[in-house]
């Protein structure tokens, strides 16, 4: 009986023992031509086995990047792509960079920051000035929430102005007028609260209105 510890090293275990074992039986194929062949063949059985692999991009290229793997990085094919060496796969990932907001800024969130960028590139005129209005007044919505305090205007364009490393600059402005974002906000609520109000207002008049025609007929 032959115990999977004295079989060969499964070198990508989610392939299975099959196709390990046609991997190393092309390695010992002598003719070049019989070896290519099989090479495809393999490759195409490999994504038969795993057809997760068709939604990814280039998984043509993965595949034959896992062949090279599964033959212990001794293969000698035509293949499509380069293979890739030990050393390449052993290398880590880059540190992905991600913007950091730190001190005061940092509960306004990335998002700002790509909207700043973003009012930066427009030519001037009334979309970069209505993109400047939007970012100002979620900063201010940001700053309330995190805060819990109410934040002048002020305060919010000089956030902007260094955040934007004085590229959009409001301070000269008084007050942020023009915008109607923040301010709608917090009339919705009063309007839906004032709707509240008057239907249970009616729901009362009409409750007392059935008492007493029920007393009038008493």
């Amino acid at each position: 009986m032959e115990y999977n510890t004295q079989k060969t090293k499964l070198h990508i275990p989610e392939y299975g023992r099959i196709i390990q074992q046609l991997v190393e039986r092309c390695k010992e194929t002598s003719d070049r031509n019989e070896r290519n062949e099989m090479a495809i063949a393999i490759i195409d059985f490999m994504g038969q086995r795993n057809p997760q692999l068709r939604d990814e991009e280039n998984y043509k290229h993965k595949l034959w990047d896992h062949l090279f793997i599964l033959a212990d990085y001794d293969l000698d094919v035509d293949s499509p792509y380069p293979f890739p060496t030990r050393e390449q796969l052993a290398e880590k990932p880059k540190t992905m960079e991600y913007p950091k907001l730190q001190g005061e800024f940092k509960f306004y969130g990335k998002s700002i920051l790509q909207l700043i960028e973003k009012a930066i590139e427009l030519e001037t005129g009334d979309e970069k000035e209505a993109l400047i209005e939007v970012i100002a007044n979620n900063m201010k919505k940001s700053y309330n929430v995190y805060n819990k305090e109410h934040v002048t205007d002020d305060v919010i364009f000089r956030h902007l102005k260094e955040l934007s490393e004085n590229r959009l600059d409001l301070t000269g402005i008084d007050t942020l007028e023009k915008s109607k974002i923040y301010y709608n906000n917090n009339n919705n609520r009063n309007n839906n609260n004032n709707r509240g109000n008057n239907n249970k207002n009616q729901s009362n008049n009409k409750r007392r209105h059935t008492n007493n025609n029920y007393k009038n007929r008493k």
